[in-house]
């Protein structure tokens, strides 16, 4: 049997979760996948490895791992494919947090007013820095509702000026931090946590915001509970949470690349406040860095176990990690990021190991278009959306694009022989498009009239 390899750095770094050789264990999870079991982590480890009895990638059992996952798909969502009509208006690149695979941030004390003012034209050209007002958030988000999105993802930096709101700035002030500085230090103030979630709820917009690490953040230096900063979001217009910030739930991982950052534990505790208060929540892996295939399926595990908890996930995320222009390629730590056989097992594995996740997304951010619909037939049914400005994967590297046309969409969706439909964030809204329409575009927006949503600059923001 062919034999591909893999790119886990098995040797580097002393984990202590690594996959273990094991007789035949292979063809019993699959057998398991096949009958709908519930799998196991080792069972998880066995179909994301093709086998830990021998090193690499299996083409033939790899074939099968994804057949079985297609299975699954068709059985659990049938042939339609999804996607959304959206906005990313992410606020900020200022960030101390310094996680080594990110090169979305930028060194918050660049943005000082006394410090080295950075190129204008920022959100057109995400060479530089930027830092939105809400002022600016909401025109942006007005422009972008007006042609037809109806979702705005926000997902930033951790602005040290940043704080829930005005409460919770005096607190900060007073005690002198944690990490924060008072807005008159900057060039450009973000405002309130508060005030940014305000900014963008306009004319009925679903806003989708704060992941953990920034609910951390909005209450840092307080005792106040996750349930209470996204009770306040809430009711400021928060609508959804993005479960970024996960990278990989496992801490010995976490360590190596986001020391910094919450524990996996935190992060968990944030998706379950977010749930309790009523808000529906995705969930994410950032894969293909540092991680083995045991920390893969571990990860799957304690998302799963989340949403036997809390039913609030609507869909899962897999992110291969775009290594390029990151800390962990500079630093000589990684050399590349997953292959197309882990990217295909990872979306395949996902499907056959979330049984109680119903759908998950295909980012043609990440993969491309043409790894993105093969994705489609290894268990993804989501199709990602429209974007409009996408800046985290393009300045760490990435290849493809930041605006995807519904014409696009459609062509695309109906040449592989599935169903086109447009949703709304949380699903519960669906829309066969009639790939023979003239013009195609969303419908489902407060402000979409079925016309094209046509790419048009952002305006830029004042750092």
């Amino acid at each position: 049997m062919e034999r591909r390899p893999t790119n886990v750095p098995r040797d580097r770094f002393d984990f202590a979760h690594a996959p273990a050789a094991s007789d035949q264990s292979f063809e019993n999870a699959l057998a398991k996948a096949r009958g709908g079991e519930r799998l196991t982590v080792a069972d998880g480890i066995e179909l994301l490895a093709t086998g830990t009895d021998r090193e690499g990638i299996d083409a033939e059992r790899k074939a099968l791992v994804l057949e079985a996952a297609d299975r699954r798909r068709a059985e659990t969502v049938g042939d339609e494919v999804t996607f959304v009509a959206n906005l990313n208006n992410n606020v900020t690149t200022a960030c101390n947090t310094g996680c080594l695979f990110c090169n979305f941030k930028d060194p918050a004390g660049d943005f000082e007013a006394e410090g080295p003012a950075p190129e204008t034209g920022a959100t057109a050209d995400a060479d530089h820095g930027f830092t939105k007002t809400p002022a600016e958030s909401r025109r942006i988000v007005r422009d972008a509702v007006e042609r037809g999105i109806y979702e705005v993802t926000s997902v930033s930096g951790l602005h040290p000026a940043f704080a829930l709101h005005d409460e919770h700035r005096e607190i900060l002030e007073a005690a002198g931090g944690p990490n924060y500085k008072p807005a008159e230090r900057y060039r450009t103030d973000p405002g309130t946590y508060v005030e940014q979630m305000e900014a963008m709820a306009v004319d009925g917009v679903h806003v989708h915001s704060m992941t953990p690490e920034e609910a951390y953040h909005a209450c840092r230096g307080t005792d106040w509970s996750y349930e209470e900063v996204y009770r306040t979001l809430r009711e400021a217009g928060l609508d959804s949470v993005p479960g970024t910030a996960a990278e990989i739930l496992v801490d010995e991982v976490r360590k190596v690349i986001c020391p910094e950052k919450i524990d996996s534990g935190e992060w968990v505790r944030a998706m379950e406040a977010a749930a309790a208060v009523g808000l529906d929540v995705t969930a994410t892996v950032m894969y293909g860095h540092v991680d083995n295939e045991a920390h893969r399926a571990m990860h799957l595990d304690a998302v799963r176990d989340l949403q036997d908890r809390t039913g609030a996930i609507t869909e899962f995320v897999p992110l291969s990690f775009v290594h390029r222009n990151t800390p962990l390629n500079e630093e000589g730590l990684v050399t590349s990021g997953a292959t197309r056989d882990e990217d295909e097992l990872m979306i395949a594995v996902s499907r056959l190991y979330l049984d109680n996740v119903e759908h998950v997304q295909s980012s043609w951010v990440k993969y491309g278009d043409e790894l993105g619909l093969k994705m489609l037939s290894c268990g993804a049914d989501d199709f990602m959306g429209t974007i409009l400005s996408e800046e985290i994967t393009k300045r760490a590297g990435g290849d493809y694009g930041e605006f995807r046309s519904f014409e696009e969409y459609v062509d695309m969706i109906t040449a592989v022989g599935r169903v086109p439909v447009e949703r709304s964030t949380d699903y519960r809204t669906r829309r066969v498009v009639d790939p023979d329409a003239d013009p195609i575009g969303p419908a489902l927006g407060p402000k979409a009239d079925g016309t094209p949503l046509t790419e048009a600059p952002p305006a830029p923001a004042d750092d």
